[in-house]
Parts: C-alpha cells; sequence; structure tokens
C-alpha cells in the first residue's frame, strides 16, 4: 500500500492506496505555526483504519517551498559569484538579495581557466558575510558545468562556519549562469525553513512507527528520496500544484486539450494539459520574475479558494483573496469567505448558514448593495479573476512552442475542449465554472484529496547532464559528480550511451532495487563543433537524460 501526504497551506490530506484504489483518507486543518500538530493528526485519523503495517512507500507534497519563496520569507544568504567577461554586472541584473558578491576570475566555456579568483576580494566579502552574521551561502561561476574548479574553492574558503553552502554545479548541470545563479541562492534560502518542516515530517512518522521508504514531489511531476531533499530543497518547488497535476491523471481520463483547476482553501492552480498530457517549463521555472533551472510543470497560482477573504476596500470595491483570515463564518470563521457567499447564493448549504448571513449583512453595512447582491457579486469576481488568469496562460502557451513530458508540440494551438475542477471547493463551483468557461466540467471522485492521491501514486524521476570536450579529452557529469576521460573520436551516440548508464546505476544504487530497469529517456543530445587555431578540431557535446517521470500504471484510479 502506499501513503500520499499533502501539506496545504490550508489542509494537510493523508490517502492509503491499494490497487484496489482508495482504502482510507483524512483531512485536517493545517497549523502552520507547528505543522507537528497537523501531521500527527492526520495520520493518528488515517492510521485509525489499522493499514500502517502494509505501507510500502510514502510520498509527500507541499506548498511550504513556493510560499517562502512567494512571501518573502527566506533566510539572507551570502553570494559568492564569478561571472567572467561577456556580461555586464551593473546592466545584467545579478542581485538576489542583500550579502550578494561578484567576485573577478574566469573560467571559459571549454572549462579552461582563463583568470585566476581574486583572493583578496573574496576574503573581504567573507568577512562582510561573517560580520552579518551569514549563516547559509550560495556559491557559483560561469561554465562550472564545465569546470567546478572554483565553486569547489569558493565551498572550501567558506569553510565550516556555514551551516550550508548551495554549491551551483550540484544544484544544476545547465550552462545558464543566471539561471543556475537564482537556483542556487533559493537553494540556500529555504534551506533551513525547509528543514524544520523535514524535521517535523520524520518526528510524526517517527512517533507512528512509519518506516517505509520517504520521498518528495518535485516540479516536474516525479519525486525525490527525502534524505536528498533535505541538501536540495530548492527542487520541492512549486511540489503542490505538481501534485495536482498528477492526482487529476491518476482519478480522470484525460486525452484532450483541457484546462485544469484545483480549487483549494487559500489559492486556485492552474495547468494547461495538450492532448491528455501536462505542459512543462522547458527551461525552467521563474519566481519573483527570477528565472531558475528547476524543470517544472507549467502552472499558475492565484490567489482564489474557498476560504479567499471577502472585503470591500478604501474606494468601495469588493475584494476576493488573496488574503485568507480563517475558515468560513458557516464554521466558526471570524470574516465572510467565498464559501459564505456560496452559501448566501444558494450554491452550498455548509455549516451554518445564518453565521454566513450574519456576516454579509455586516459587509453590506459599507456598501451600497445588500447582503445578497454582495455575495453574488463576490462570486462572479471569483470566477472571472479564475477565467481570466486561464485565459492568458493559455495565451502565453500558444504564442510559443509548447513541450509536454513526451514531445515538442510544433504550431499546434491547444483549444481546450473539457475543464476539470478538483480540491475542497470543486462540487460547489463546478456548475458556475462551466458557464463561465462554456466547457464540459468534469469533478472526479476523490476530488477533494486529489493532491494526496496524486502525490501517493507519482514515480521517482531525476535528470543528468553530461558535457563532454573531446580536445580536453573530458567527460562528466556535475549532478552525479561523475568524472571519466574520453578520447578525441569520442561521440554523441557514446555520450548518450554513457549519459543513460550512468544515471541507471545511480538510480539502482540509491532509489531501485538490483532487479528493476528504470526507464531512462534522452532529453537533450547537441554536438557542436569548438575552433582549435582557427580551424574547426575538437567537440563539444551535451547530453541531458533523465527518469521518466509519470504515475505507479498499476495503482490508476480512474475508470475511463
Amino acid at each position: 500500500m502506499l501513503l500520499g501526504i499533502d501539506v496545504g497551506g490550508t489542509h494537510t490530506d493523508a490517502v492509503i492506496i491499494d490497487r484496489n484504489g482508495v482504502v482510507a483518507s483524512a483531512k485536517v486543518e493545517t497549523c502552520q505555526e507547528n505543522l507537528i500538530i497537523s501531521l500527527d493528526a492526520v495520520l493518528k485519523e488515517i492510521l485509525k483504519t489499522g493499514h500502517g503495517c502494509s505501507i510500502s512507500r510514502i510520498n509527500l507534497s507541499t506548498t511550504l517551498t513556493t510560499n517562502a519563496i512567494i512571501e518573502k520569507k527566506l533566510e539572507a544568504a551570502g553570494i559568492l559569484a564569478v561571472s567572467g567577461p561577456g556580461l555586464a554586472p551593473k546592466t545584467f541584473n545579478y542581485d538576489l538579495g542583500n550579502h550578494f558578491h561578484l567576485l573577478a576570475g574566469a573560467i571559459d566555456h571549454r572549462g579552461s581557466r582563463q583568470h585566476d579568483l581574486d583572493e583578496n576580494a573574496l576574503q573581504e566579502a567573507l568577512t562582510k558575510c561573517r560580520k552579518s552574521g551569514l549563516k547559509v551561502y550560495a556559491v557559483v561561476s560561469k561554465f562550472s558545468s564545465r569546470n567546478p574548479e572554483f565553486e569547489d574553492i569558493l565551498a572550501d574558503r567558506v569553510g565550516p562556519d556555514a551551516d550550508f553552502i548551495s554549491i551551483g554545479h550540484q544544484v544544476s548541470g545547465q550552462l545558464n549562469f543566471p539561471r543556475r545563479l537564482a537556483t542556487a541562492y533559493y537553494n540556500a534560502a529555504v534551506w533551513r525553513h525547509y528543514n524544520r518542516f523535514a524535521d517535523a515530517i520524520t518526528t510524526s512518522l517517527a512517533k507512528f512507527n512509519l518506516n517505509a521508504p520517504l520521498n518528495i514531489l518535485k516540479a516536474d511531476g516525479g519525486t525525490i528520496a527525502f534524505t536528498t531533499s533535505r541538501t536540495n530543497p530548492v527542487q520541492t518547488i512549486l511540489s503542490g500544484p505538481a501534485a495536482s497535476v498528477m492526482g487529476i491523471i491518476a482519478l480522470s481520463s484525460i486525452s484532450e486539450d483541457a484546462i485544469i483547476l484545483d480549487i483549494g482553501g487559500t489559492t486556485t492552480d492552474i495547468a494547461i494539459f495538450a492532448a491528455g498530457a501536462p505542459l512543462l517549463e522547458k527551461d525552467g521555472a521563474s519566481f519573483a520574475s527570477r528565472a531558475t533551472s528547476i524543470r517544472a510543470i507549467k502552472t499558475c497560482s492565484i490567489g482564489i479558494g474557498g476560504d479567499s477573504l471577502i472585503a470591500i476596500n478604501k474606494e468601495g470595491e469588493i475584494t476576493v483573496g488573496p488574503q485568507r483570515q480563517g475558515p468560513p463564518m458557516a464554521l466558526a470563521g471570524d470574516a465572510p469567505t467565498l464559501i459564505d457567499a456560496c452559501n448566501i447564493v444558494g450554491l452550498s448549504t455548509l455549516g451554518d448558514r445564518e453565521k454566513s448571513f450574519a456576516g454579509f449583512a455586516h459587509l453590506a453595512e459599507k456598501s451600497p448593495l445588500e447582503a445578497e447582491q454582495l455575495a453574488q457579486r463576490a462570486l462572479e469576481i471569483a470566477l472571472k479573476t479564475i477565467h481570466d488568469q486561464s485565459s492568458q496562460l493559455l495565451d502565453e502557451i500558444n504564442q510559443k512552442p509548447a513541450y509536454t513530458v513526451a514531445e515538442i508540440i510544433h504550431g499546434e494551438k491547444i483549444v481546450p475542449q473539457k475543464l476539470f475542477v478538483m480540491g475542497g471547493p470543486a462540487l460547489v463551483l463546478a456548475p458556475e465554472l462551466e458557464k463561465s468557461f462554456n466547457l464540459e466540467t468534469v469533478v472526479p471522485e476523490n476530488f477533494a484529496i486529489a493532491n494526496a492521491v496524486g502525490a501517493a501514486l507519482t514515480k521517482p524521476t531525476m535528470e543528468a547532464e553530461l558535457f563532454a570536450d573531446t580536445g580536453k579529452k573530458r567527460m562528466f557529469i556535475p549532478s552525479l559528480d561523475f568524472k571519466k576521460e574520453i578520447d578525441s573520436s569520442y561521440s554523441l551516440a557514446e555520450a548518450k550511451e554513457d549519459g543513460i548508464l550512468a544515471l541507471t546505476e545511480y538510480l539502482k544504487k540509491n532509489h531501485f532495487s538490483s532487479d528493476e530497469t528504470p526507464e531512462i529517456e534522452v532529453v537533450t543530445a547537441e554536438e557542436f563543433n569548438m575552433v582549435d587555431d582557427y580551424a574547426i578540431g575538437s567537440k563539444s557535446i551535451r547530453v541531458c537524460c533523465q527518469l521518466k517521470p509519470g504515475l505507479e500504471n498499476n495503482y490508476l484510479l480512474h475508470q475511463g
């Protein structure tokens, strides 16, 4: 049996699944101040069913790292960066946080040292960081995926004073220096916050004697080992939205272009499917206008959910979200929410409807509208916001080539045929969303726990990039810390074979049993002729391999 746990901003859900479907589920409120309370409560509830001894794997998903970035709850990190020539730091904004230090030195595109590190500037930067009391660092140099020498030196110089050092070539093998820089920075800035969550998870699981292998969802719709995530927490950014997508795949049979909505208590996550497949951020997701190298399912999150606060601003306008002040007034909350509005207009009968009416009656004192009119207007605003953001995402996707897990969609416009809705308020809002989108709308079974289902069923995935230079007779895979010498005749075909073999062996050693064969695919394979002494000579080769993301096929829950 598989256990899936989704730690959301509003609720923490858990499911136990066997080959016949969901055998147990539980939902509790998330206590942001003390996650152990929520985790203990949800595990206590779901293990009442007596299935604890049969659990063979535990998968988690969470919005924790995403929320930390969005809410700017990031730890100050010292950044030591070496860009080399070719980019002007004053015009190209690298600055991330208040402790960014650009150091002289250069590694060229072939991995050769062109200029030494400025040791005096490095010591000055470290002195400033230490005086500021910094305990986490990111060290990144240009072309470190070709030669990590400078990053290794920087990490060594930071030394034991740091609690954590995020090293560029270990978080990403991509050559894109700005993306790798942002990724390493976020990895350091969320490290402590994430590890508090990790401590809470392990404490709760130990209380209930749950010792099955533990993984957490990544943004690309796969999982990594939980122990690995402790040193690479940036991979868990967008874990929650990824669980949404994997959940809807598990619960529904989707073969057409479609829009996916996961409506929670605080936010709505939006995803677009092309011919039944989720779309990917090919080069990496962006946060706060910073592009990263985190491979991610393409999603959009907006601050509209069932518990979204309904208010009237200083201009007398009705607002819906993005704040959440607590549960609906119908469930003993202190302020009117979107669900309270649904109670008033007759879409739902949750809790004490009189309290919903009382909340909107009080709000109506600040407006020329009656309580019922206010509720109807709030609902219309929420629906329009969700519709408009979905349309904006679709327009953005249709303006450039779309990438799915399986392939690139060349020149084909995505035209949604269905709308799939899940999350706690799904049944309540689905009829109105169907009118708003003018699309056939589907609410799957187990819609309220879809994220936990997606988490439970997601298979592990991993990406590794291989770089080879036939002139220097060197090949290495930064993320696997794998190196070997090659000869001048080394080919792209050999690089593909080596990439697949190295990743396969790593996965067998760390994640799979020896009798299992991971399904590896080549995502990118590129070969460039290099100019040596004004003549074409050696070659630069780059190959990117990955373990295919997806779901455990024997556990798919939809019937269609």
